[in-house]
């Protein structure tokens, strides 16, 4: 069972929760800001609680884009861990279409719009 920070863009709230709740379902231990950030929480502190302890980090990009205030410190900052030696990992998600940042375009990700089926089982194939 792993621990799995989901990031995404607020548009695509319904389309990260659905991808939350598979992984859920496969046994790990998810974390999504909906599930998660309640009414007078620290956004800041809940953010940075649920990246400590994650070992993989899914990067869903969007047709609406890939970068996004909150969505560009988190895997920046799971980048800077990773290359730093610490155990995580990004998992780029291909979630609603969009292309992924420049330095991170040569990291094979899922694809859950050609086939969600497909790239779910490649997703979880790659969270162990």
């Amino acid at each position: 069972m792993a621990d799995v920070f989901i990031s995404h863009r607020g548009e695509d709230a319904a389309d990260a929760e659905r991808l939350a709740t598979e992984i859920q379902a496969a046994g790990h231990n998810v974390w999504l800001d909906l599930w998660t950030i309640n009414i007078g929480d620290s956004i800041i502190q809940k953010i940075d609680g649920g990246l400590q302890g994650a070992s993989y980090v899914v990067l869903c990009y969007s047709s609406s884009g890939s970068a996004g205030p909150w969505m560009d410190r988190e895997w920046m900052s799971s980048l800077a861990r990773q290359l730093q030696g610490h155990g995580v990992k990004i998992l780029p998600v291909r979630l609603t279409g969009g292309v992924p940042p420049a330095i991170l375009a040569d990291i094979k990700f899922a694809d859950l719009v050609v086939d969600w089926a497909n790239g779910m089982g490649q997703l979880l194939g790659a969270i162990r």
